[in-house]
């Protein structure tokens, strides 16, 4: 795991809210990452804002399965590369807190070349 957040840099949060975006994200970069994969977390001040990167060159995914990420009605899961299990609703409260705040959360990956997640939250 790299970390490229800056010492200080500072962000208007729910504690709680960002522990669990933050988790979430590392968590699922880490579950579909390769065994020798990498994954980066990073931040920086973008006009009133912070943008927030949590990266990895794992398996990646399609556009359309990102089209469905973040969305309730599709229930969308898939297996991480051990196998593992998921419900899919980690990534739909990290958006609601996300929003919460005012900010927004996206994906972009690439099949086989891994994802990145970014979200903002305000300075």
């Amino acid at each position: 795991m790299i970390n490229g957040i800056p010492k200080n840099l500072i962000v208007s949060a729910d504690e709680n809210m960002l522990s669990f975006i933050l988790r979430n994200l590392v968590t699922n970069a880490i579950k579909f990452n390769n065994k020798n994969g990498q994954c980066k977390v990073g931040a920086n001040a973008v006009e009133a804002s912070v943008l927030i990167t949590i990266s990895d060159t794992g398996i990646g995914m399609s556009n359309e399965n990102i089209a469905n990420l973040f969305r309730i009605e599709t229930s969308f899961t898939t297996r991480g590369t051990a196998n593992e299990k998921g419900s899919g609703l980690g990534l739909i409260l990290c958006k609601e807190f996300v929003e919460k705040h005012g900010g927004k959360i996206w994906a972009e990956s690439e099949p086989g070349k891994g994802s990145t997640f970014r979200f903002t939250l305000p300075e």
